[in-house]
C-alpha cells in the first residue's frame, strides 16, 4: 500500500495465552495483508505502576510510560483486543490508558490518543464475548480524541475457535476480525494522506 499507515496491536492481557493476544495476533496478521506497517505491543513485556497522582507528582511519569507514549505517538492508528472484567475494560488497560493520557513536562506536546485512528476487538470463552467492555473502551477512547472506526467484533465462545498459533477456525469471526483490521487500516491511510502537507 502507498504511504502505508503505522497500526500498533495490542492486548489488553498480560497473560502468556491469553485469548485476546491471539486475536490481537491474528488481527495484526490481517493488518499487515491490508497494507499496514505493523507493531505488536505484548503489555506482559511493560509491566507499569497502578496510576497514583502522589507518585506522579513526586518522581514524574515513569521511564516506562514514556517509551510507549513513544510508541503510540509513531502510530497512525492502533487495533486492540480488549478482555471484559465485570463488564467493562481490564484493569491493565484502563491502567495503560490514564498513564498514557497524563501530560508529561518532558513531552508536553504528546498526545497518545488524539487523531489516531482505533480497531477495537475482544474475545472470551462466555456467550457474549466481550462486547460489553468494548461499548466502555470505546467511550474512554472517543473522549480521549481518537477515532474510532464504526466496525468491532467480540468473539464469542472463543476458546474453542482460535488454535495455537493464533489462528481463528470459525470463517465467520476470521472474516470479522479481518473487516475491522482492514477498515483501520483504510481509515488511518486516508487520515494520513490528509494530514501529509
Amino acid at each position: 500500500m502507498k504511504n502505508a499507515p503505522s497500526i500498533l496491536v495490542f492486548a489488553g492481557s498480560a497473560r502468556a495465552e491469553s485469548l485476546n493476544k491471539k486475536l490481537a495476533a491474528a488481527a495484526a496478521r490481517s493488518a499487515e495483508a491490508a497494507g499496514a506497517e505493523v507493531t505488536v505491543l505484548d503489555m506482559g513485556e511493560h509491566r507499569l505502576p497502578l496510576y497514583d497522582g502522589d507518585l506522579e507528582d513526586g518522581s514524574g511519569v515513569p521511564e516506562e510510560v514514556r517509551t510507549l507514549k513513544q510508541m503510540f505517538a509513531r502510530a497512525d492508528g492502533f487495533l486492540v483486543a480488549s478482555p471484559e472484567y465485570n463488564g467493562s475494560l481490564s484493569p491493565l488497560l484502563k491502567n495503560l490508558i490514564d498513564w498514557l493520557s497524563r501530560k508529561d513536562a518532558n513531552a508536553p506536546d504528546l498526545n497518545a490518543f488524539q487523531g489516531k485512528v482505533a480497531g477495537l476487538l475482544a474475545a472470551s470463552p462466555g456467550a457474549l464475548g466481550g462486547v460489553r467492555g468494548l461499548a466502555h473502551l470505546q467511550q474512554i477512547l472517543v473522549g480521549l480524541g481518537a477515532h474510532v472506526v464504526p466496525r468491532q467484533h467480540a468473539m464469542k465462545q472463543a476458546s474453542s475457535k482460535m488454535n495455537g498459533n493464533s489462528v481463528i477456525d470459525d470463517e465467520t469471526d476470521a472474516a470479522a476480525v479481518a473487516g475491522v483490521a482492514e477498515l483501520t487500516v483504510s481509515v488511518a491511510a486516508a487520515l494520513s494522506i490528509r494530514a501529509t502537507p
